[in-house]
């Protein structure tokens, strides 16, 4: 097989998500219960120094240019500066970035953008306290909006925004949240609610789907395609706002999915490499690891587990199974 990670599609994984906790200080409807979680014991969890370890087999042997920090809540891990400067700080250095709820990243903003952390993708669902309170069963909106101000003043560019629509609950507010973050300069990205959550409680009848998104904003604003060409292997469909050059983006993973230029490959906190986010097969480095693996065994069982990955997540089947672990828990 080629030093790089590629699948037996031809599609050659750059793009790394580490988990780097399955905890999470909101309770957020649409991706697990209030209560009655079981979270990762601390000996199941990779140390910071494995974690390192592993971004940096990725980086130098195994090709990846970009490694993404996520959650749960990646905020509420003690050591992700010191994981940060380190990484940022391998020879073949990642852009590095976070996928964060905001809450803390007022206090933490600045240390981070030192470290070495480029940019964050931050969640919000939406403008009004109190919807906030019903998604996320918290009242935490006034810490979400401190952290994507501070992320702004940091440097930590360019902040995009991730929504949620649901309907019924907040799907009305598409067009003024999009208002908000051109206000704001923040980069807003709608995301098809996908089959993630701990309850397993998502029904594709009710999703609020990219067309209806769509039709929602043009009933203010005027959205221009960006040519294919710049979408490259993103995720997000995006628009020109009003001629630009303010962009909006449209994750539909449910109803247009992106597979065949999906260039993912995934770590969960507890040393598990994904090669899809909805695989039901995980491939186990952490043991590898604290067996006194090399790096290059750990490398070859990467690059095997992501030979394997299928052509699609068939997430777009009516008959789409939920994976076996929920987003919290591997990251999203």
């Amino acid at each position: 097989m080629a030093a790089v990670l590629i699948d037996s599609f031809g599609r050659t994984a750059v793009d790394l998500r580490v988990s780097l906790t399955d905890r999470c200080n909101l309770r957020c409807t649409y991706c697990m219960p209030e209560e009655g979680m079981q979270w990762l014991a601390k000996p199941q969890l990779l140390t910071d120094e494995e974690i390192v370890r592993l971004v940096r087999i990725a980086t130098t042997d195994l090709g990846v240019t970009e490694v993404r920090f996520t959650g749960g809540e990646p905020l509420l891990r003690p050591g992700l500066v010191g994981i940060v400067a380190d990484c940022a700080a391998l020879e073949q250095r990642p852009r590095l970035s976070l996928t964060t709820n905001a809450i803390g990243l007022a206090r933490t903003a600045a240390a981070l953008r030192d470290a070495g952390l480029d940019r964050v993708n931050v969640s919000l669902d939406t403008l009004d306290p109190d919807t906030f309170h019903t998604l996320s069963r918290r009242h935490r909106h006034q810490d979400v909006l401190d952290g994507l101000a501070a992320a702004e003043k940091a440097g930590l560019a360019p902040v995009k925004v991730n929504t949620v629509l649901l309907r019924g609950v907040n799907d009305h507010e598409a067009p003024d949240l999009l208002a908000w973050c051109l206000e704001h300069g923040y980069e807003l990205r709608f995301i098809e609610q996908m089959p993630l959550d701990a309850q397993h409680g998502w029904q594709r009848a009710s999703m609020v789907t990219a067309e209806e998104i769509l039709e929602r904003l043009a009933t203010r604003f005027t959205l221009t395609p960006e040519p294919a060409a710049r979408r490259g292997a993103a995720p997000a469909e995006r628009w020109l706002v009003d001629g630009g050059p303010a962009r909006v983006g449209v994750i539909a993973s449910v109803t247009r999915p992106f597979c065949r230029a999906c260039d993912r490959t995934r770590l969960t906190a507890d040393g598990q490499v994904r090669n899809c986010l909805f695989a039901r097969e995980e491939t186990d480095l952490r043991t590898a690891l604290r067996s006194g693996g090399s790096d290059a065994e750990i490398a070859d069982l990467w690059r095997a587990a992501m030979w394997g990955k299928k052509a699609g997540a068939g997430i777009d089947d009516p008959d789409f199974l939920q994976p076996a672990r929920p987003m919290s828990a591997i990251g999203g």
